[in-house]
């Protein structure tokens, strides 16, 4: 089945890049739009409505430029949001959770970090997830500033790490062998999250799982793309210099007011 339509994503800002990427060298042949919301970031403080608002208007955008599947590439308006967008439309929806299951499955000490948006972790889907793992201890952060901070382009900057240090220490100290990121944000700041760790403390986020699961979508259900003109566009709403950094200056930024 062949379908040369584009793979449509969207997150609350610049973060979801950390999931196009993912799926782009898996599937180097599918043409892409990316949509930051940067100017409503972050989803994690929204209330549910005000996230699947935001949802739906993305959707619409997204299904206006012809997308045949949606990445909904935010952890916050996945665990509040997808299964209203599942509800009222066709397109199969992928969506990113934290990735607990690996980290709970691999885990020597039983005990687990989840770094996470308010959103994400008080979402009644998130909540399900954990009531799962009764044996395994899992330690809740809420990463407050952490998308601010990516968002304003200050991933490597002295406040990022020292509010890092914050919310990791205490999890070091109660003896964590894995730490699962819990925002597409997140993979952006693993460099700095490296420098607390410990070496034995493995991170987890969500890039690759979510890339292969849209590879069998596009198999069962949608088609691949046969064209030889892969394009690529990004569209955000408010200054595209944090996301033109972000993707090495490698690609055209539309601003577009959504």
């Amino acid at each position: 089945m062949t379908n040369n339509n584009p793979i449509g994503l969207f997150d609350s800002g610049i973060g979801g890049t950390s999931i196009w990427t993912k799926i782009h060298e898996l599937l180097p042949n599918e043409s892409t739009i990316y949509l930051a919301d940067s100017k409503n970031a972050p989803y994690g403080q929204k209330s549910k409505e005000e996230i699947i608002e935001l949802s739906i208007k993305n959707t619409e955008y997204l299904l206006n430029h012809n997308s045949k599947l949606i990445v909904v590439a935010c952890n916050t308006a996945t665990t509040n949001a997808i299964k209203v967008l599942r509800a009222k439309y066709d397109t199969p929806f992928i969506g990113i959770e934290p990735a607990i299951k690996p980290a709970v499955n691999n885990s020597k000490t039983q005990i687990i970090g989840i770094l996470a948006t308010k959103g994400t972790l008080n979402s009644e889907l998130f909540n399900k997830a954990v009531e799962l793992y009764q044996d395994t201890t899992i330690i809740e952060q809420i990463g407050h500033g952490l998308v601010q901070l990516i968002e304003n382009g200050d991933t490597n900057s002295t406040e990022m790490f020292e509010l890092l240090k914050s919310y990791l220490n205490p999890m070091i100290e109660a003896n964590i062998d894995y730490l699962v990121l819990g925002c597409s944000h997140y993979p952006y700041l693993i460099p700095q999250i490296k420098k607390i760790l410990p070496p034995h403390i493995k991170i987890i986020d969500s890039g690759e799982a979510v890339a292969k699961q849209t590879q069998n979508i596009l198999n069962e259900k949608v088609g691949f793309s046969n064209s030889k003109n892969v394009s690529t566009q990004f569209y955000t709403n408010t200054d595209s210099k944090v996301l033109s950094e972000i993707l090495n200056n490698k690609y055209t930024i539309q601003q577009k007011d959504f």
